[in-house]
């Protein structure tokens, strides 16, 4: 029974280490293994350079997700859990860092565009709790620049029949198409989602181009960023470096009937991409979409562009290792073009690996209870051999002086007992004969007389012993001696109701640690 208590303890101690790494340590852990980029690794970040950091694609969970029922049980877990992880990634990660900006590059919410008033509003206010920044209290007015994505206002083919989405988006985001200087750097934020279609002559389209002609007219003097929710072309199989973990996805373009728009595109077409790059000459380009990692260079006539491709933040949406971008962006005074822009992709913790181990635990957990040896594993034959070689090892490596002792001269035999535990038992040693002094010996002639030896009693025969052994159990009334099969049930019961006893007990003691690391990490503070 001390065994069991034991195990159940040491279970509960893992338990508690389990629950405090994965619901806050992973978050430290992730927060310290990332930094502010630098022009070597041995150099630290420059203090005087305007800090973004870049998230891409939170895409909030509502009943267009998962076909679960609205209002459903099912479906407000997965939407709290979702969205206390990518809180958590935010509260504990992101901020931390303290940037001077933060960009979000598109799709907000899942079913962004076929969202209901209500509903929309419900999602947007969920939003603004999961990234707020009422706890960046050293600068909680952070500014904050968002991006349109086709989970918001669709593509041409959609937004052409409801214009809607775009004023609903607007109101509550700001523009599409816009500029903001950071240090010495230029970002430029377009709609990707109106660029390429069918509808030349439509309102949105035009109001794109037209921006980005007006910046390419301009001002040329500070390096510019382009910022686009749909990344730029790239031929189908370009690998994606180090960073991605699913296969390059293609291109994919569903184009409605009539020439009425884009219904669906992975990336822009290579016209519109050539077109972006010749016109702003950026010195990066910043996209999402895809929701894993990719990097890719364009060549074009004035150098090569580096395209970043983020991944979500979401751990929801078919990405094993979520991240966002920590950027730097030169002075207004600088004069080195190598330090102008500085990226450093960040991981985020694998939550579904996290999980993944809560239920690798729980399994693990019940099997020990529920084999676990009643005498702890000292009852296991193969450990007490172990633990005998161990002792006889280590006598062997560091003997003890001592004086000799007579009676430690001797063999000794191994016996094993009924329940398989084996034993060290020391042989009889023979002795010489001790004289009695009560023995009477008469010398006559030849002829010794001895006294008379006791009559030598025949040992019992072992089949009498077996058959009183057995007698012994018998029960008195002569009935039938109870069946193997009962006591192993009994067995079994007992064994269940040790499994539930332990896990009530790990229950009581975790599942209150573990409400709590949850709901401290949900309230505003």
């Amino acid at each position: 029974m001390q065994s069991a208590t034991r195990l159940t303890l040491l279970l509960c101690a893992a338990w508690v280490a389990a629950l405090l790494y994965g619901e806050m340590g992973a978050y430290w852990a992730a927060h310290l293994s990332c930094s502010w980029p630098s022009a070597s690794s041995s150099s630290p970040s420059p203090s005087n350079h305007v800090k973004v950091a870049v998230i891409a694609d939170p895409q909030l969970m509502d009943r267009t997700s998962l076909s679960l029922p609205p209002g459903s049980v099912a479906l407000q877990a997965a939407e709290f859990f979702t969205d206390l992880n990518m809180r958590r990634s935010f509260q504990s990660v992101v901020l931390p860092f303290k940037p001077d900006v933060v960009l979000f590059l598109g799709d907000y919410f899942d079913g962004g565009t076929y969202l209901s008033d209500e509903e929309w509003q419900d999602s947007l206010f969920r939003f603004k709790h999961i990234f707020s920044m009422s706890e960046q209290r050293t600068n909680p007015h952070v500014p904050i620049y968002y991006l349109s994505g086709n989970h918001d206002i669709g593509y041409s083919a959609f937004h052409s029949v409801h214009p809607e989405v775009i004023s609903r988006y607007e109101k509550e985001f700001g523009p599409r198409n816009f500029q903001f200087l950071s240090g010495k750097v230029d970002f430029v934020v377009v709609d990707a989602q109106t660029l390429d279609g069918g509808a030349t002559q439509s309102k949105e389209r035009s109001s794109s181009w037209e921006f980005i002609k007006t910046l390419s007219a301009g001002n040329e003097s500070n390096p510019k960023i382009l910022l686009t929710h749909i990344p730029l072309y790239r031929p189908d199989n370009t690998p994606c470096g180090p960073h991605r973990s699913s296969p390059a996805i293609n291109q994919r373009i569903y184009s409605a009937a009539m020439d009425q728009g884009i219904k669906y595109q992975n990336y822009l077409s290579k016209q519109t991409s050539d077109l972006l790059l010749g016109l702003l000459k950026p010195i990066l380009v910043l996209s999402g979409h895809d929701h894993d990692q990719c990097t890719v260079v364009h060549s074009t006539p004035f150098g090569p562009v580096m395209e970043h491709t983020l991944g979500t933040i979401s751990w929801q949406q078919g990405n094993l290792y979520p991240s966002f971008m920590l950027l730097s962006a030169g002075p207004q005074n600088s004069t080195d073009s190598s330090q102008e822009v500085l990226t450093n992709l960040c991981f985020l913790p694998k939550q579904t690996h996290i999980y993944i181990w809560y239920i690798f635990q729980f399994v693990l957990t019940v099997l020990l209870l529920m084999f676990w040896p009643t005498n702890g594993l000292s009852s296991l034959p193969y450990v007490n051999a172990f633990v005998s070689f161990m002792s006889s090892a280590g006598a062997d490596l560091f003997p003890r002086s001592k004086e000799k002792d007579d009676t430690e001269d001797g063999e000794y035999e191994m016996v094993w007992d009924a329940e398989g535990s084996m034993h060290l038992v020391k042989k009889a040693v023979a002795r010489p004969p001790i004289t009695n002094a009560d023995s009477k010996t008469t010398g006559r002639g030849n002829v010794v007389a001895r006294p008379t030896a006791r009559k030598h009693q025949p040992e019992p025969d072992s089949s009498s012993v077996h058959v009183e052994m057995g007698s012994e159990t018998a029960p008195e009334d002569g009935g039938k001696a109870p069946r193997p099969s009962k006591w192993k049930i009994r067995t079994v019961l007992q064994r269940l109701f040790r499994v539930v006893q332990s896990v009530a007990i790990i229950a009581v003691l975790n599942v209150p640690l573990y409400m709590m690391l949850l709901f401290k990490d949900w309230v505003d503070r």
